[in-house]
């Protein structure tokens, strides 16, 4: 057995590493002797917990404040059997991203299931993102260890990460291959030492951030609340989604033609590379094209999907505007450019990252946006168009079932109608109007046409989600100044939204530039747009909705039907002869009163496919 010694914070630390078999007595004693929370934490072979195999898991550690055990799981039985007895034994558990990952591995690794690893164990990603949900390119801290290690327990506290790095790279691995962590020696000093400070590390953190959301005052049931919503989000992504692989390689060949056809349109104009920004635009102003939108730097004309769908004359859905002769290059770059992100961010996933049974495990990430809205990657399949089903087609449900998809019925107006007070939009919700048309009379008059309930809605989404004029335009395609007009009559007949505008940046600016959700969640403002604060509210509140709903769902004994959570709504694959017996119940804990508003949701029953949901024939 290896002793280590350190200090963090004035403070020392000792740390051992098991070698030999015997080890693993002492490190058993002290196990049973721990009472009170510790930390656990895991080195594996990278990220791809599910396709990299039965060596993916090398080392299980165990720390508190001053004392850290490192298990090397990789050296066989009884060390694995050791890591395995110490987390059912221990009471009380903590880590940093602790459920989302660490308890994904040993589920699968170890045999330690989710649902007794979970209940017993606190996450201080999930705390850190409660007390500023901010990354660092927005000011805030990010939800890394290290830098809340720096900040929180020693500033001087040592990297060891470079540390590792210049190891990796002396054994002649990248960073960026991710090869050291499979190759480095299990008793590497620095691994070792990077492997105990993570434990150490992580049990101080524990306690600074519990002191800190009490100063802010959050609530503790908020930070429960998200460590639910955490553990049942990674049992969706342990249950995965089946890859229907001949059709998946069928769809690689059809997308890379697609890349090449539309790359050899683009070409005839004089564009030998689609991701050249320069080229398409001395290519498009060439063609008699008018270009005005600069890039973020403001140095140089942009060629963003906005600007390409508007010369292509199409939404971002696909559909044609019908406001221009569609400018053929524009067309081209848009089709080779979504083809190629196509096969590389979904089909080369897809194929690549399948565990033994042929399933993925989407990351499902619970607390990603400022706002708390969750993300989804490794397949990011929450940025798919929301009406293809081309891509959707090559999942598919377990054998014997069919997807069900639960949506919630325009939940963004919802609840702005809520949190805002809007009288008359409440009172179309609660009379099951269509909320859109509603608006388009009283913004157009009771003549109002399908255009302008378009519109109409893309305002109302545009308060939503923080867009102004020009992007309702470019989602519309409707001129910005007929949206323009459009928003000063919107404001004047729902006044209740300046007004809760008004009133919540006033309350942010006094609480030093956060306003506080409806759940107590602190979102922090950008000064120069405040004005955000309501999509801040708006967004807070949905993602809540959705949780509120997570929790009624499993309440309902149907948790292992849920297979995502995406955007405002949930997947289910479920038997196909219970399907229309559980869509209804999934429909019945996605409905409930928010502030006097109906949230309701409508469920569809598909096939075997997901795209099936989308007009697939499967």
């Amino acid at each position: 057995m290896r002793e280590f010694r350190g200090s963090l914070g004035g403070v020392p630390w000792t740390g051992w590493l098991c070698e030999r078999p015997e080890d693993l007595v002492p490190f058993m004693a002290w196990i049973r002797r721990q009472k009170e929370t510790v930390c656990f934490d895991t080195e594996t072979q990278g990220l791809k917990i599910y396709s990299m195999g039965s060596g993916f898991l090398r080392l299980a550690q165990f720390g508190t404040d001053t004392e850290a055990w490192v298990v090397p799981v990789e050296l066989g039985p009884a060390f694995r059997r050791a890591a395995t007895d110490a987390l059912r034994i221990l009471p009380s558990l903590t880590g940093h991203n602790v459920i989302g990952f660490d308890g994904l591995v040993v589920d699968e690794h170890l045999g330690v299931k989710l649902e007794e690893f979970c209940p017993k164990t606190q996450d201080t990603m999930i705390t850190a993102k409660l007390i500023d949900p901010r990354g660092p390119e927005a000011g805030g801290m990010g939800a890394k260890l290290k830098p809340h290690a720096a900040f929180y327990i020693d500033p001087a506290s040592p990297d060891t990460q470079d540390g590792l790095d210049a190891v990796f790279r002396s054994l002649g691995y990248t960073k960026k291959s991710g090869l050291g962590w499979i190759h480095v020696p299990w008793d590497h000093p620095i691994y070792v030492e990077y492997a105990m400070l993570d434990v150490i590390l992580g049990s101080r953190l524990l306690k600074a951030h519990t002191a800190e959301l009490e100063r802010l005052g959050v609530r503790s049931t908020l930070v429960q609340y998200e460590r639910e919503i955490s553990r049942m989000c990674a049992i969706m992504t342990r249950a995965g989604m089946y890859v229907d692989e001949d059709y998946t390689q069928t769809l690689y060949g059809t997308l890379d033609a697609e890349v090449e056809k539309y790359t050899a349109v683009a070409a005839r104009y004089g564009v030998s590379s689609v991701n050249s920004k320069n080229q398409v635009v001395e290519a498009l102003l060439a063609m008699g094209e008018t270009l005005t939108k600069k890039t973020a730097s403001g140095k140089s004309l942009s060629v963003d999907g906005s600007v390409l769908r508007r010369l292509a004359d199409v939404t971002d859905k696909w559909e044609p505007i019908g406001s221009r002769k569609p400018n053929p290059l524009a067309d081209a770059v848009l089709r080779a450019s979504r083809a190629g992100k196509w096969k590389t961010t979904y089909v080369d996933t897809f194929l690549n990252e399948r565990d033994s049974r042929g399933y993925i495990h989407a990351n499902i990430q619970t607390l990603e946006a400022r706002t708390g809205r969750m993300s989804i990657t490794k397949p990011a399949v929450q940025t798919l168009p929301s009406g293809d089903w081309m891509i959707r087609r090559c999942l598919l449900a377990d054998p014997g079932n069919v997807w069900v998809s639960v949506d919630f019925q325009a939940v963004e107006m919802r609840v702005l109608a809520a949190l805002a007070d809007v009288k008359r939009m409440k009172e179309a919700i609660v009379t099951g109007q269509d909320l859109h048309g509603y608006t388009a009379s009283l913004v157009y008059g009771p003549d109002y046409t399908p255009y302008h309930r378009k519109v109409s809605k893309g305002i109302g989404l545009g308060k939503v989600y923080g867009g102004g004029a020009a992007h309702v335009s470019s989602q519309t395609g409707a001129p910005v100044e007929d949206v323009q007009r459009a928003m000063r009559t919107y404001d004047a007949v729902y006044p209740e939204i300046k007004r809760a505008s008004n009133r919540w940046q006033r309350e942010a600016y006094e609480a030093g530039m956060v306003t506080v959700s409806a759940t107590g969640r602190r979102l922090p403002l950008d000064r120069e747009r405040m004005y955000a604060v309501v999509n801040y509210q708006c967004q807070s509140a949905a993602r809540d909705v959705l949780g509120q709903s997570l929790l009624n769902i499993e309440a309902a004994g149907l948790l292992d039907v849920l297979r995502l959570p995406i955007h405002d709504e949930v997947l289910a694959s479920v038997p196909a002869g219970d399907a229309a017996d559980v869509a209804r119940e999934i429909e019945r804990c996605m409905s409930f009163d928010l502030f006097g508003v109906p949230i309701a949701s409508e469920a569809e029953i598909g096939g075997r496919s997901w795209g099936s949901l989308y007009g697939a024939d499967m």
